[in-house]
């Protein structure tokens, strides 16, 4: 496959903490030695980083896609309590925007994630 072919859809950057220390500056200057034409951002339950990100990525010419793997709630977003050992339980799921529309519906879901689903991660 040739490496201008592929786009990782799946990354996390310095914002999911204790799961990558990549500065955007650095991931930029790998992805263009690479000619990887564009790069998607995933990090756990936030969007912290989008804006650094969108930026950092056109000042190298490379186009971003802003995601976020968000924690689904194995029931409801608004159940707070423990049944079945499901405590811990969350299911990672990987979203990505496609278009402004998407970014803004994005930023409406983990909002909501961290407004009213919050049990020790922030579940939609």
């Amino acid at each position: 496959m040739d490496p201008a072919n592929f786009v990782h859809l799946h990354l996390h950057t310095s914002y999911s903490l204790l799961d990558s220390s990549i500065r955007h500056s650095a991931l930029f200057k790998r992805a263009q030695e690479f000619g990887m034409p564009a790069v998607a951002m995933t990090d756990h339950g936030n969007m912290f980083g989008a804006v650094e990100f969108y930026n950092a990525a056109r000042k190298h010419g490379i186009k971003p896609i802003i995601g976020c793997e968000v924690y689904v709630a194995p029931e409801s977003r608004h159940e707070k309590t423990s049944k079945d050992n499901l405590r811990d339980a969350s299911y990672h799921l990987i979203l990505l925007s496609e278009n402004e529309k998407g970014y803004k519906n994005l930023l409406k879901l983990v909002t909501k994630g961290y407004l009213e689903g919050f049990y020790y991660k922030p579940r939609i």
